[in-house]
């Protein structure tokens, strides 16, 4: 064999040995997302609480990256965000592989596991509440369990409420404590919108009980029930008044739009399915606002930015809608932000660091999917002051 033929053999034995060895990292290199497609994820701050930091923060940052169908945002004490993934994830942000496997979810549809909260108390009890749907002997049903969170466990579960009707659309699912230490829960009408107007049933309605799961003495049909008449509440807040709103997706199909933005009281019927839009009927209440019959918001999550202002996220809209009331509540001025720049968007979360906590929702089936997606995007609150 001659020496040129010796060293090229032996070229080759060496790089396909170094090929095998380093396989891993060179798929890693090879088909990961360049550091320049994705925007860094962003979670030095995470920690602190005050409001003053946010001016020495990009008005727009990415926090975090290929997150499952990213449903619901909430912020421990420490700064620390848990996120559910619809496919039935609980997971915690900054902390590397802290994923946790909500058992018995069925992510089925625009089922899956949907709602948290923290308890006021959370500090003491470590109790987080989440809404999920499940597989019964009666088909899907969704229901609303308590946990106690510690480190990167669940224990403990506690079903607080079962039995809200489930489906493959309209299901529902924010929860949250009011300023009355209430647990409110918003239910879908399950695709049998007669439900919404049958306060027996617990779907298409906001509901209202103890932390416990217990309900309260002044529930005004002594039931779980606060308001109904619903179609698929899925945003709720509560202004510094106290008073409680609610976003609402309207119909679909070839009568889509008329989506809403409600102010909520207690035993109050908001309509679906008889009346729509600005549709008067006995008994019944409008919306504060309406999308109309040629636009559709599709709003999923709601906050309040000041007393008079509400923000809330668009599905279909892709856009964040800021609404401007008046002294008498009543609608005065809608503006759409970062219209079509992120896709479908669909959590909102104030931040303890004053910041505004955005998800898309490309990953859902219902959009294009982005470089990253689905993000959890961190806005300054100053950019909505325009």
């Amino acid at each position: 064999m001659s020496n040129r033929l010796l060293i090229t053999t032996l070229v080759f034995v060496i790089t396909f040995t170094l090929v095998f060895i380093f396989k891993d990292d060179i798929k890693r290199y090879a088909f990961s997302p360049r550091e320049s497609d994705i925007p860094e994820a962003k979670t030095d701050n995470l920690e602190t609480g005050d409001k003053d930091d946010e001016e020495e923060r990009d008005p727009i940052e990415i926090i975090s990256t290929n997150l499952e169908v990213p449903w619901e945002v909430a912020f421990l004490p420490d700064g620390d965000i848990l996120i559910t993934e619809r496919t039935g994830f609980l997971k915690r942000i900054p902390e590397e592989g802290d994923r946790i496997e909500v058992e018995g979810v069925v992510s089925a549809g625009e089922g899956g596991l949907l709602g948290l909260t923290l308890h006021p108390d959370f500090e003491s009890n470590n109790y987080i509440y989440l809404y999920h749907t499940t597989e019964t002997s009666q088909g899907l049903r969704n229901r609303v369990v308590r946990y106690e969170y510690n480190e990167s466990e669940l224990s403990n579960p506690e079903v607080i409420i079962e039995g809200i009707p489930g489906a493959n659309y309209h299901d529902g699912g924010r929860i949250d404590f009011g300023p009355d230490e209430k647990l409110y829960i918003t239910t879908g009408d399950a695709g049998v919108s007669s439900l919404a107007q049958d306060t027996s049933s617990l779907a298409g309605k906001i509901l209202r009980l103890n932390d416990d799961g217990s309900i309260p003495e002044d529930n005004p049909f002594n039931n779980a029930v606060w308001s109904y008449g619903h179609r698929n509440p899925q945003g709720i807040a509560w202004d510094e008044s106290g008073n409680m709103w609610s976003t609402e997706h309207g119909p679909s199909g070839s009568q889509t739009g008329y989506d809403e933005v409600n102010l909520i009281e207690p035993g109050v019927n908001y309509g679906w399915p008889i009346v729509r839009g600005s549709e008067a009927e006995e008994g019944m209440r409008s919306p504060v606002l309406h999308s109309g019959a040629d636009e559709t918001w599709a709003p999923a999550g709601l906050v309040t930015l000041d007393e008079d202002t509400l923000l809330f996220t668009g599905l279909r809209g892709s856009s964040v809608y800021k609404l401007e009331l008046d002294e008498n509540n009543e609608a005065e001025e809608l503006t759409r932000f970062f219209s079509e720049d992120y896709g479908r968007l669909r959590a909102i979360s104030t931040g303890i660091d004053g910041g505004i906590y955005v998800t898309t929702s490309n990953t859902d089936g219902r959009g294009s999917t982005l470089k990253g997606d689905d993000k959890l995007i961190r806005f300054s609150s100053d950019v909505f002051a325009e």
